[in-house]
């Protein structure tokens, strides 16, 4: 022992299993409707924070637990592993993503930022047609990228009750945060990087985004607005049980369970992003939304369903 905790250790990848059982099932279900509750509470706390000051506290305090979880758990903590500039790489991705997304939700609405940011899934097929070796766009892959972009034009089409005069703007930065998220997704899986604990890739992630986050948010007005008790608790919450909890969870997730069954799973993240902006935002939805996110979810599915091993 090294002042109370473990001596550092390789990582070592849990023990993946074939498929998902009832236990995966419930943690995917739980993550989804998780990620769609998590972007209420950004819009919620961005009425007491600027949306990119927000972003840019939040990866600065979430640095320091993670830290601490990594050092309790004996992971190593190196940077001359080849993972350096991946890291960087991917924190820069990081930061783009949640600059755009927590933005995206000042300008307009979690039900629509939800339908457009978790196109995400699509923009990683695409990427990976021409990156990663046996992931080709087939025939299936390629009718659900058009039916993705079929809801995400009818989404960007019409917009019955824009939430402010910039909606279209927040609408595009959701869709452009979506790319981020790829890049996020793509770089820690075809580089070093993917040599990393979960953890570590986090702390990367954070340690680089949490000072570009917040330089850049002076260029987005005063820091604070009207904080309270209640939105700093959100703020809390955002902090432990999403970045440091939550991700960590969904990273043991990928490593555990079989990555073609989770993809089948990606659809729900949108649905209840649009079902929480309703049920406590009282957003508006529409037919054209509802018409759009079942194109988009529809398009996910195609796109990371894998056919039936033969046997």
């Amino acid at each position: 022992m090294d002042g109370g905790f473990p001596l550092n250790t390789p990582y070592v990848a849990p023990l993946r299993k074939d498929r998902i059982d009832a236990f995966g099932a419930t943690a995917l279900v739980f993550f989804s409707a998780m990620m769609g509750l998590n972007q209420v509470f950004m819009k919620l706390i961005n009425a007491g924070m600027n949306p990119v000051f927000q972003a840019g506290l939040r990866s600065a305090c979430a640095f320091l637990p993670v830290l601490i979880w990594l050092k309790y758990r004996g992971r190593s903590i190196t940077v001359n592993d080849g993972t350096l500039l991946p890291g960087i790489v991917c924190g820069l991705f990081f930061a783009f993503e949640f600059l755009l997304l927590f933005q995206a939700l000042e300008y307009t609405t979690v039900a629509r930022t939800a339908v457009l940011f978790y196109t995400m899934p699509i923009w990683v097929a695409v990427a990976a047609n021409f990156l990663i070796p046996g992931e080709a766009m087939t025939r299936r892959k390629a009718a659900g990228l058009m039916l993705a972009v079929a809801g995400v034009a009818l989404a960007l089409w019409r917009n019955e009750q824009p939430a402010t005069e910039f909606a279209l703007m927040g609408d595009l930065m959701a869709l452009a945060g979506a790319a981020g998220w790829a890049g996020v997704a793509l770089t820690a899986r075809v580089t070093k990087l993917s040599r990393a604990s979960p953890e570590m890739q986090l702390l990367y992630q954070l340690a680089v985004s949490a000072p570009i986050l917040l330089v850049a948010s002076s260029y987005f007005g005063e820091p604070f607005r009207t904080m309270t008790p209640l939105l700093w608790g959100l703020f809390s919450f955002q902090v432990l049980g999403i970045v440091c909890a939550l991700y960590i969870f969904w990273f043991w997730i990928l490593k555990v369970y079989p990555a073609s069954e989770i993809a089948s799973f990606a659809f729900l993240a949108p649905v209840f992003g649009v079902f929480f902006g309703w049920l406590m935002l009282r957003e508006h939805l529409s037919a054209n939304l509802f018409a759009a996110l079942a194109l988009v979810g529809a398009g996910i599915w195609l796109v990371n369903k894998r056919p039936k091993a033969k046997t």
